[in-house]
């Protein structure tokens, strides 16, 4: 089987949709899959193979993004042979969904999206002048029409699934969370990340690890923290990740005084540094609203890191009881207790942390992309797809 999967996104732009792609495409290999990508080029990118880079543009109040040039997109979508493929994927909802839409529909491919991004939460963060009301109608009616055009959707959780239903979407959802790969298991050097940054082997740590953005809510984190230093007087948060947000977020620390026990780590390489950042927290400390799905949870429990987070949209599906976890509100106070609880109890961290590695192996991303393989292999024995296209 050979599948044409097509972005928007993807590395060196570290994210969700980035990561859920090259683990899907790792794991399909193994099912002798064949996968082609179409994504957008990077200064300084890495080659990869099956990888067809397009000329692409900057995309405005976001640099760390870019747009395909729609017309050599096109240009490079119709020198693809159709008949080399099984099926379309894609996985983002911009210049790459309509191409993607348009090439199995001119190809008479079955076609299936993933709809990883909770956009509706999204809008006023880089929309400022657009009313939420008016964003939020934007959104949904943009998704319907958009999960229309393909024959079947991806949803990384349950939670997903429900907000997509109740847009009013028809097409038929499955839900498939994208897994941890098997390297995501290595046991993280905790020693080594505080000693190439320079934090003491004792001091208290908690930790954010993921896309430095306003829709992440780290903004809360910060406030939480200054609560969780009136408790633990020595602990220390780390914020590992770039992103549009990391001026605002060292102007907040600076203004609530906290310069001197937070800690920007930037961006960590996902192989090496990240796992050691992770293994050397104490807590791993997240609020986001918007995650589909949220794979830093997975990583952190992975190794064995106690996590104090809300739990929305697609984090309840992680969250669960026996997750190693501690679920709190999104409420300064009771956060801050949970976290500061978490730092003393070093038998509580103990009991989590044996938790959560159990919990992380259910979530092994060769099983999810067997079932990745079946619904594939569901699409393209489907006897109407191509009369239908032709």
């Amino acid at each position: 089987m050979r599948v044409l999967f097509i972005s928007d996104v993807y590395f060196p732009r570290v994210n969700g949709v980035s990561t859920s792609i090259r683990t899907f495409r790792s794991d399909l290999a193994a099912l002798q899959v064949q996968t082609l990508l179409v994504a957008p080029a990077y200064a300084g990118q890495a080659p990869e193979p099956d990888v067809l880079r397009i000329p692409s543009g900057g995309v405005p109040a976001d640099p760390e993004d870019r747009r395909m040039q729609l017309g050599a997109l096109r240009r490079a979508l119709a020198r693809l042979p159709a008949a080399g493929f099984d099926l379309v994927h894609i996985h983002t909802p911009f210049v790459a969904h309509y191409a993607g839409v348009r090439f199995a529909r001119r190809a008479g491919l079955p076609c299936v999206e993933t709809y990883h991004t909770f956009f509706e939460e999204y809008l006023h963060h880089y929309l400022p002048a657009c009313p939420r009301p008016l964003g939020r109608w934007l959104a949904r009616a943009l998704t319907r029409a958009q999960c229309g055009a393909v024959q079947a959707l991806i949803a990384p959780s349950e939670p997903m699934r429900t907000v997509l239903l109740g847009y009013g979407v028809r097409t038929p959802i499955h839900v498939l969370p994208t897994g941890l790969p098997a390297d995501r298991f290595r046991a993280g050097d905790g020693a080594a990340f505080r000693a190439r940054a320079g934090i003491p082997a004792q001091r208290p740590l908690v930790t954010y690890v993921g896309r430095v953005a306003h829709e992440k809510n780290i903004g809360f984190l910060v406030r939480m923290f200054a609560q969780v230093r009136a408790r633990v007087p020595d602990a220390l948060l780390v914020i590992a990740g770039e992103g549009p947000a990391r001026e605002a977020l060292r102007a907040q620390v600076a203004r609530l005084g906290l310069a001197e026990c937070v800690h920007f780590a930037g961006y960590l390489a996902r192989d090496s540094a990240l796992l050691d950042c992770y293994a050397a927290a104490d807590v791993f400390a997240f609020a986001s609203r918007t995650e589909t799905q949220g794979l830093v949870l997975l990583e952190a429990l992975a190794q064995g890191t106690p996590v104090v987070s809300t739990a929305e949209l697609g984090t309840r599906s992680i969250l669960t009881p026996d997750s190693g976890a501690l679920v709190v509100p999104e409420e300064e106070t009771a956060f801050a207790a949970a976290v500061a609880r978490v730092l003393s109890d070093a038998a509580l961290r103990q009991e989590l942390a044996t938790r959560a590695r159990a919990h992380a192996r259910r979530w092994s991303s060769a099983r999810m992309a067997l079932q990745l393989h079946a619904l594939y292999a569901q699409l393209t024995a489907a006897p109407h797809t191509r009369r239908r296209a032709a």
